[in-house]
């Protein structure tokens, strides 16, 4: 099975940059969407459907032109969770699943910390979070968690390891990270490659992606049944629709 994830950063402008040419080469089983910027009916989703996914389903933000997440199939999903059923997390649409046989895939979208308000609803989400799937992991064990976390982790997902105090890299954002990861849950790029420095997105300002000047906030984390399964993981840099780029998994199911 083969899954992507892509902070696509506005859906309408991904396709004005080619997105489609893009899905229809990398051709995913499944491929999560965060950040559509856009409502179902703004969509020609007919578009989805030529490239090959019949089914899509769309959770957006209550707010226009902001958030929201997507999951596209080209099977039809035994089921689909739209949001979380907590209020505070779903007006901004930000979480939705599709059930399959053998594995459930949930494209999500964590908030930033842009200001201290957001910063605190970022905390918020991510406590609630944490509680919700620890909750439906006992139900289903074989989870599969694709999206912009809006963390990095280590020292060795960011370009510059001492910018501590910006939101994305705080002591206590990688902390709750590590405790996620810790909880049951395997990243499956750093699982792979332990090693190797690659980020996933880049800010517009200073050429930062010319210059590589990046940060690793995109993650496939599966939980523990599913480790051995893991066959490939990885950053697709070379795609350039968004200020994030998207990520890959195969999983022998």
């Amino acid at each position: 099975m083969k899954i992507a994830s892509y902070n696509v950063n506005g859906i309408r402008a991904a396709i004005n940059k080619g997105f489609i040419d893009w899905l229809k080469a990398t051709n995913p089983d499944v491929i999560c969407l965060q950040e559509i910027k856009a409502m179902k009916e703004q969509l020609d989703l007919k578009l989805f459907e030529d490239a090959g996914y019949n089914y899509h389903y769309w959770f957006s933000a209550q707010k226009k032109g902001y958030s929201g997440v997507a999951i596209l199939s080209k099977t039809e999903p035994n089921h689909i969770e739209f949001g979380t059923g907590i209020e505070s997390m779903d007006f901004e649409g930000r979480n939705i699943r599709a059930d399959f046989d053998g594995v459930s895939v949930m494209s999500m979208y964590l908030p930033s910390g842009t200001n201290d308000a957001r910063l605190a609803h970022k905390f918020e989400y991510m406590d609630l979070i944490h509680d919700y799937l620890n909750n439906l992991r006992s139900k289903i064990p074989n989870l599969v968690v694709c999206g912009d976390y809006n963390i990095c982790h280590e020292a060795i997902d960011i370009h510059n390891p001492k910018m501590k105090g910006v939101s994305g890299f705080l002591p206590e954002e990688r902390e709750w990270l590590g405790h996620f990861i810790d909880s049951g849950f395997t990243d499956s790029f750093r699982y792979l490659h332990p090693e190797r420095q690659e980020f996933s997105w880049w800010s517009y300002r200073a050429n930062s992606r010319a210059n590589n000047k990046g940060w690793r906030l995109d993650y496939a984390m599966v939980t523990e049944p599913l480790k051995e399964n893991i066959k490939r993981s990885v950053i697709l840099t070379e795609a350039v629709h968004s200020d994030h780029c998207p990520i890959l998994l195969e999983l022998d199911i």
